[in-house]
Order: C-alpha cells, then sequence, then structure tokens
C-alpha cells in the first residue's frame, strides 16, 4: 500500500484514479476475474507518468497471477477509460501490485486472539 508522503495534488490525482479505476473493473470489464478485484489504494510520481495501483481480492494464488496478467494486458485500454474521467493532460501509466495488507491483518489479528486464549497446561 502506499507508504510515502504524496504532494496534495498527487494524492488527489491518486484518489481520483482509485475511484474511477475501481468502477471500471467492476462494470466495463467482461473478464470475471477482474471484476472481483478491488482497488485498496494508488500512489502516483511527482510528475503524475506513472501510478502503482494495488488490488485486492479474494482469489487463489494462481488466479491471482492470471489477474495480474489480465491486467497487465488491460492496462493501455483501463488508461483510455480512465483518460476522459480525469481529464489531465497525460494518464498515467499504470502498475499493479496484488495488496496483501489484508491477509496479513488477518493473520496478525489471529495471532494475537491465539496468544490471550488461556492454555490448559
Amino acid at each position: 500500500m502506499p507508504s510515502r508522503r504524496q504532494s496534495p495534488r498527487s494524492r488527489r490525482v491518486a484518489d481520483r484514479i482509485q475511484v474511477e479505476l475501481g468502477e471500471i473493473l467492476t462494470t466495463r470489464t467482461e473478464d470475471p476475474r477482474l471484476r472481483t478485484l478491488t482497488v485498496s489504494g494508488v500512489e502516483i510520481n511527482r510528475d503524475l507518468s506513472t501510478a502503482k495501483v494495488w488490488v485486492t481480492g479474494i482469489l487463489s494464488r494462481e488466479e491471482e497471477g492470471q489477474a495480474m496478467q489480465a491486467l497487465e494486458r488491460a492496462a493501455p485500454w483501463l488508461r483510455s477509460l480512465l483518460a476522459p474521467r480525469l481529464k489531465l493532460r497525460i494518464v498515467p501509466e499504470l502498475h499493479f501490485q496484488v495488496d496483501h495488507s489484508l491477509e496479513a491483518g488477518a493473520r496478525i489479528e489471529q495471532l494475537l486472539r491465539e496468544i490471550q486464549e488461556p492454555r490448559d497446561e
């Protein structure tokens, strides 16, 4: 997920990309692997030329790899759909990454519950 500090303009553009791309994935794509994905975050570089897009979904590791390949192939098409929505002179190049933070959070929560449970010794 995005971690470094962004300028206010970069943050606004990133937030807009997150919303618009999420809508495009759920309403405009025909690939069922992409329709189930959620855009969990976007980080854009200072000159707005590239954007890291974090996606998450309930997919097996194999399905996850296939979905990422499909996203990379669809990136130019997704950019063309984003262009009129963003109204920017240049639409950022999209680079997709899987967001495993939900899984990590669930694992940490499970470990904390296990620590708090009384043990029968």
